[in-house]
């Protein structure tokens, strides 16, 4: 006779505490059986060195270490398409309910939709919780049920509800870990096993002492500077959770810290109404832009091999870490489109396999700011000077020398493009588009 259980199904809330799917599932009548899906579709598009999907593969033996220590328990590990994962499941054991958290991105909601139906075919109820965000969907919206498509009244609305709301502090799923499945032998993957190896990037831990919050405002401009808290790759995979980081903003009276919590949100419910983003342009006349599309200096771009300094160090950070000051990802995304006339997608793409923080609501929400195409976009006018950009937040040129060595010498590339011909160039292009 098989044995009754309930499931939980990490994905990107790789932690033990203040995780609300793993703190209903510990609630339930049944004791849980955990599991992680090493998702075939998402690894076959990866490098066999991914760095996040290391970072991944790190948590999930840490969580294990610590469930098998401390409560006789463990994660069970599958690598395979999540419904023929669950097909085996259902076979082995009389489940129950499945419980997850929400996933907001096109693939995953394609994904769940397709395993909801398989289970309820089966009789067993998926439940999903929000975990990854504060406000979803439609919880933040314009008093006629329209979504926002500008950030300043959103992010308005957004507090506004958040000071009346009963919003949870914290769920304290740790408090009830004595409800896992006891189960000595789960299945467990190497990172071998999966066809990859490790990479020899690592994703730093995040920053939230009190003074880094604090002085958020003053120091997070300047891309030499070690103001920044490193927190987008553990909210995107959930090793911490966005009410811990929010308390800590809020601790601090850190204004911006808080908004440039809320601002993720804002990309998520823009995703989320308006799916078809990841594609295509928000504001459709946008997709008439005839761009230029030079692979060779796409290429350039790439390598930080465009002769503006700044431009180069960020692309070669990128390149050498999975990370880019926020500072710098505009101005290489605003040089790529404007300068280079290369399309916002093809930047959004490269990003998408080096960035480690990589989210795609605020991926695709950037780039299609820094091409004027998206939701509350820098007007096409706007084209970033990248010399001046490096007086304003690089003026010893400490950022640039520590990514270009040869700067400043013969040895550095001549820039390949003249500012202001490809200013014009670009102007004259979108006004084309756009007339």
């Amino acid at each position: 006779m098989k044995k009754k259980v309930s499931i939980f199904w990490f994905r990107r809330d790789l932690r033990l505490d203040d995780n609300a799917g793993l703190f209903k599932a510990l609630a339930s009548n049944h004791p849980v059986l955990p599991i992680f899906i090493f998702d075939r579709e998402i690894l076959k598009e990866l490098p066999e060195d991914d760095a996040r999907l290391t970072f991944i593969h790190q948590q999930v033996q840490n969580l294990n270490k610590t469930l098998q220590k401390d409560y006789n328990s463990g994660i069970a590990m599958y690598s395979g398409t999540p419904l023929d994962v669950f097909k085996e499941l259902t076979s082995h054991w009389d489940v129950t309910e499945v419980y997850t958290n929400r996933d907001y991105e096109p693939y995953a909601r394609q994904r769940d939709t397709a395993i909801e139906e398989y289970l309820l075919s089966e009789d067993i109820s998926f439940k999903t919780s929000k975990d990854h965000v504060i406000f979803e969907k439609n919880e933040i919206t314009k008093d006629d049920g329209n979504p926002y498509v500008v950030y300043t009244p959103y992010k308005n609305k957004w507090k506004e509800i958040y000071k009346t709301s009963d919003v949870p502090l914290s769920l304290p799923s740790e408090t009830r870990l004595n409800n896992l499945l006891q189960f000595g032998d789960f299945p467990a993957l190497t990172l071998g096993e999966l066809g990859f190896r490790a990479s020899d990037i690592s994703v730093p831990d995040y920053n939230l002492e009190s003074e880094l919050v604090r002085n958020y405002e003053k120091t997070r401009n300047y891309p030499a500077a070690d103001g920044t808290s490193h927190l987008g790759p553990h909210l995107r995979f959930g090793t911490i959770s966005v009410r811990r980081a929010l308390k800590k903003a809020m601790e601090s009276e850190n204004e911006t810290f808080w908004n440039e919590l809320i601002w993720r949100e804002f990309f998520m419910q823009i995703l989320w109404h308006f799916p078809h983003t990841t594609t295509a342009a928000f504001k459709k006349q946008y997709d008439r832009i005839a761009w230029r599309n030079r692979e060779d200096e796409f290429e350039k771009w790439k390598k930080g091999e465009t002769g503006f300094a700044l431009v180069d160090a960020g692309m070669r950070q990128l390149n050498k870490t999975g990370y880019m000051h926020n500072r710098v990802r505009m101005l290489v995304a605003s040089f790529l489109c404007k300068h280079l006339l290369i399309d916002w997608r093809w930047g959004e793409a490269y990003f998408a396999e080096k960035l480690l923080d990589y989210e795609c609501s605020s991926n695709v929400g950037n780039w299609q700011w820094a091409a004027g195409s998206g939701v509350d976009a820098a007007p096409y006018f706007r084209i970033f000077n990248p010399m001046t950009q490096v007086d304003k937040f690089d003026k010893d040129h400490s950022y640039i020398k520590t990514w270009i060595p040869e700067f400043g010498s013969p040895d550095y590339v001549e820039k390949m493009v003249d500012h202001k011909q490809a200013r014009e160039r670009c102007l004259q292009t979108y006004k084309e588009a756009l007339n």
